[in-house]
């Protein structure tokens, strides 16, 4: 439902499960099940069972989350389970985030409709023109309507047909392409539109890069590690492991030792001195423990599912260094270290990631040590105001350098929490999952006390391969005449890096930056001075974006659209969407949209032309899209192959159905000026319909099956395509000049 293909972990009632694992049935069982009305959020689920626990022998009350739920549609990965059902029909998830899909027309089919109406307007003066020539005698207004009907071959009545056959056999060859496999036409409608485009808005996780996320360095605080490190890092980490078990060892100690001089206040905020190793120490531990990863074993083969590539990347990494995650259930996960011993740990508390927060903790007790440790990880600008103020500068500093090199950063922080201070906090923790009122926002507090005063264990730095062939798809593009926007959600500095390495940014293109400004009048400013600038491409941040949407749209998408490429970051699912349509209200340009989640679904289906790539992120972009492929390289045949051809084709095809009818008519209307304006046809209606049909079928034909031109030709003289999206082979002007022919 969410367009992801991780496996996500669910639970049951832990009343319900006791008493089926007791009696093997639930036909004796008792209780209620009360839950909210239906709404559209398939992210949230806020419930609580109310029954009697036979094996305690007492009442339970247990409060629901999204965790303890099954949408519909959706497949249990393994095992089985007995649910009661809440939601049926139309209040279903499913059926609530449906909505009626937007049916597409192609420009081509916009300016044959306006040819039809100027067909349509010339044949009704072309008929009153030989009413008035006639001289207005008898019942004229009978041989109006008679002249009307005689002319009516000016109207192409069969071009739809032929038309929307031409498209289907156009769709048809673009899904049997040997040089695109996999690629799938999902619209039959607009395969023409693909040789009309002039904006091509494109995701950059998983669309531009592969979404396979492999580890390259580790910062700590005095040092950092590469990935050839592993051997360096592996012999600290058994030193370390076999002197103690469990992190913060060291900070347990001189807490306990400064609360016996100093007392508890304002211990959490001044910055303990630790040793490096044992910073390094915790920090895998973290890697290892803070996340939402399961491992199971498919066919002898340990493998790991999670939500984000990321956190299966830094897992992978960990075990490579001998921290392996053995087990994980809802209640405690097993690892084991690099001394080849065995911790355990027991879940007190999860705070999963979410788009709002952009951090997920975990709080987790080690069983050895009965040590309570709080690790937290995110994005910087969520790390950094929740760590002590000694470690900030630190934090942004070096986030900065690595996104310089393109890699994805994640910043890391842990605090040991005193047992005293967790049995206050428990009691806030379990008020707020005993409420049913606005739930998420009294666990978000309850996580927000603990994330106070955190000690900066280090930052990982983690690389997203780019695409096969990204770099001559991109050039050839760009080439053609099309301009590319990347809208991505990433830092700027780690897009800026992926535009040069992708080739998004020629060399000669310059880069003009608006980051990090509301104030109206400064943005007007920026705005207008970029206008003045030539061969240069726009960077903007979401801050920004955010405040430009809202009160000077017109202004920025006139000067953005005229620039080679752009670059949006941070930007959001809702804010892609909005872009493409203020694209198309401010330019007359066609806009395609190229994605691989669910969080370009909406860019996707407000584009002109949707293209879905079937990618890690699942298939909802693809399921969503016009026309489906595999890579973004494909767009390459797709767009300069494909389009070009088609468009080119769909122009001759209607130039000759209109071509054809007028011919007729120009003769029947010589005729009947020849022979004193009779109204009688001067071909018989089994001839106008074998002229119609068989005797100019085969041109028909040819143009829909023409292929005659190599491949090769669009790609090498690929500079030619500039005038495609521009020139117009299916107008009114190339009407009247086909007119003009006739006549002479």
């Amino acid at each position: 439902m969410d367009g992801e293909t991780d496996w996500k972990l669910r639970r049951s009632i832990r009343c319900t499960q006791k008493h089926f694992e007791k009696s093997m049935t639930i036909s004796n069982l008792e209780g209620q099940i009360r839950f909210p009305p239906p709404h559209e959020n398939i992210y949230n689920f806020e419930g609580v069972f109310e029954g009697f626990d036979s094996v305690a022998n007492e009442n339970a009350n247990e409060f629901l989350t999204l965790e303890n739920t099954l949408w519909a549609n959706t497949a249990v990965a393994s095992g089985f389970v007995i649910a009661a059902i809440l939601y049926t029909g139309k209040e279903t998830r499913m059926a609530l985030n449906s909505r009626s899909a937007r049916s597409k027309i192609g420009k081509t089919d916009l300016e044959l409709n306006k040819i039809s109406k100027m067909l349509f307007m010339f044949m009704v003066i072309l008929s009153a023109v030989l009413v008035i020539l006639k001289g207005f005698q008898g019942a004229f207004y009978l041989d109006f309507f008679k002249y009307v009907l005689l002319m009516s071959s000016i109207i192409p009545i069969s071009l739809r047909v032929n038309l929307d056959f031409a498209k289907a056999v156009f769709s048809y060859k673009i899904s049997k392409d040997d040089h695109i496999p996999g690629a799938l036409a999902r619209n039959s409608n607009i395969p023409e539109e693909l040789g009309r485009i002039s904006y091509l808005l494109t995701d950059k996780t998983g669309t531009l890069t592969k979404n396979e996320m492999h580890f390259k360095r580790l910062v700590l605080e005095h040092t950092q590690f590469e990935e050839e490190h592993k051997a360096l890092l592996l012999k600290i980490l058994q030193k370390q492991c076999e002197k103690a078990s469990g992190p913060m060892r060291d900070v347990e100690a001189k807490y306990n030792e400064m609360v016996q001089k100093e007392g508890t206040k304002n211990v959490r905020t001044v910055k303990i001195r630790r040793d490096k190793d044992l910073i390094l120490r915790d920090l895998i531990t973290a890697l290892a423990i803070c996340h939402n990863v399961t491992p199971l074993i498919e066919n002898g083969v340990k493998i790991f599912h999670a939500s984000s590539p990321d956190e299966i990347a830094l897992v992978k990494f960990a075990g490579e260094i001998n921290f392996k995650l053995l087990e994980r259930d809802s209640a405690e996960m097993k690892i084991e270290n690099a001394a080849g011993r065995q911790e355990t740990y027991k879940i007190l508390a999860i705070f999963p990631f979410t788009s709002e927060s952009k951090r997920m903790g975990i709080l987790v007790r080690h069983t050895e040590s009965n040590r309570i440790v709080f690790f937290l990880k995110g994005a910087d600008s969520a790390i950094y105001p929740r760590v002590k103020e000694v470690y900030r500068s630190l934090v942004m500093d070096e986030c900065e350098v690595l996104a310089r090199t393109g890699l994805r950063t994640l910043v890391i922080a842990a605090r040991y929490i005193p047992e005293a201070e967790y049995e206050e906090w428990k009691k806030i923790w379990d008020q707020a999952n005993m409420s049913l009122s606005d739930r998420n926002n009294l666990i978000r507090q309850a996580g927000d006390i603990l994330e106070q005063d955190l000690d900066f264990l280090g930052i990982t730095g983690v690389e997203d391969k780019l695409q096969d062939d990204i770099n001559d798809a991109l050039e050839s593009v760009r080439n053609a005449g099309i301009k590319v926007w990347m809208l991505t959600g990433d830092k700027v500095e780690t897009a800026k890096c992926v535009a040069v390495a992708c080739g998004l940014k020629a060399l000669s293109h310059q880069i003009f930056e608006i980051k990090e400004n509301t104030d109206d009048l400064s943005l007007m400013n920026q705005i207008n001075e970029f206008s003045n600038k030539n061969n240069t491409i726009l960077l903007i941040d979401g801050v920004s974006l955010g405040r430009i949407l809202e009160h000077h749209s017109e202004l920025f998408f006139r000067n953005a659209t005229q620039a080679p490429a752009v670059i949006c970051c941070r930007c959001m699912p809702t804010q892609k969407a909005l872009i493409t349509e203020m694209i198309k209200k401010f330019s007359d340009g066609r806009v395609a949209g190229i994605g691989d989640g669910g969080n370009d679904v909406g860019m996707i289906q407000a584009a002109d032309v949707g293209i879905g790539i079937v990618g890690k992120e699942g298939k909802q972009a693809s399921l969503a899209s016009d026309f489906s492929i595999n890579q973004f390289s494909h767009i390459k045949p797709l767009i300069l192959w494909h389009g070009r051809l088609y468009y080119k084709n769909s122009s001759k095809l209607s130039q000759f159905v209109i071509h054809r009818g007028l011919i007729i008519s120009f003769i029947q209307a010589l005729f009947i000026s020849t022979f004193y304006f009779v109204t009688i046809p001067i071909y018989n209606g089994w001839l106008m319909i074998g002229y119609s049909t068989i005797y100019t079928m085969f041109p028909v034909l040819c143009l829909v099956r023409n292929s005659i031109t190599q491949e090769f030709i669009p790609y090498v003289f690929r500079f030619s395509m500039k005038m495609y999206p521009k020139r117009k082979h299916c107008s009114s002007q190339s009407c009247i000049r086909h007119f003009r022919k006739i006549v002479s």
